[in-house]
C-alpha cells in the first residue's frame, strides 16, 4: 500500500501544476518546493541507492541551471524552470533524454492546439471564465507546465522508480 503512495507524488504534483498552469498561467513555488522535498523519503522507500540518490540530484541542480539561463534569456517561465528541474530530479540523469524529448513533443502540439483554438471563437460556456480568455487571447502566453507535466506522466512508467515499486 505504501508503494501506491509513493507512485503516486509525482503524478499528483505534476497534474496540480499543470492545472495550475493552466487557469493561472503560474506554478506555484510549494509545488516544486514538495516535489523536491518528497523525493528524498520516497527515494529511501522506493529502496534507490545513495549513490543513485545523489544523481537524481545532480540532475535536478543541473537542470535548474539551465532552466534559470532560460528564464534569464526570457525564453521560460520561472515555475517552469522549477518544475522542470524538480521532475528531473525524481526522473535522475538515464531517462532526461527521454522526458526532455517528451516534453518537446507534448510542448509543440499544446502549441498547435492552442494557436488553432485561438483561430475559432471561445465557446459561449467559457466566455465568463478568465482563465478561458486568457488562453485565447492571440499573444497570449502558453502553459508550458502542461507539457512539463504531459512528458513526466509519459515517461514515469518506464523509469526504474516505477519498476522497482510495482514489481
Amino acid at each position: 500500500m505504501l508503494e501506491f503512495w509513493v507512485l503516486l507524488i509525482l503524478p499528483a504534483a505534476v497534474a496540480f501544476a499543470a492545472a495550475m498552469d493552466i487557469f493561472t498561467m503560474t506554478i506555484p513555488n510549494r509545488v516544486s518546493i514538495l516535489m523536491t522535498l518528497a523525493f528524498f523519503p520516497a527515494a529511501w522507500l522506493a529502496g534507490i541507492g545513495w549513490v543513485a540518490i545523489a544523481q537524481h540530484a545532480m540532475t535536478g541542480a543541473a537542470v535548474l541551471v539551465v532552466g534559470f539561463v532560460l528564464f534569464a534569456r526570457g525564453l521560460f517561465g520561472g515555475g517552469d524552470a522549477k518544475l522542470l528541474a524538480a521532475i528531473a530530479l525524481w526522473l535522475g540523469y538515464d531517462d532526461l533524454l527521454a522526458y526532455l524529448l517528451c516534453v518537446a513533443v507534448a510542448g509543440g502540439m499544446l502549441a498547435v492546439l492552442i494557436g488553432m483554438a485561438r483561430q475559432v471563437p471561445l465557446p459561449r460556456q467559457l466566455l465568463g471564465e478568465p482563465w478561458a480568455h486568457r488562453l485565447h487571447r492571440e499573444g497570449g502566453g502558453i502553459p508550458y507546465g502542461v507539457a512539463l507535466a504531459a512528458g513526466g506522466l509519459m515517461i514515469y512508467p518506464d523509469t526504474a522508480w516505477f519498476a522497482s515499486l510495482v514489481n
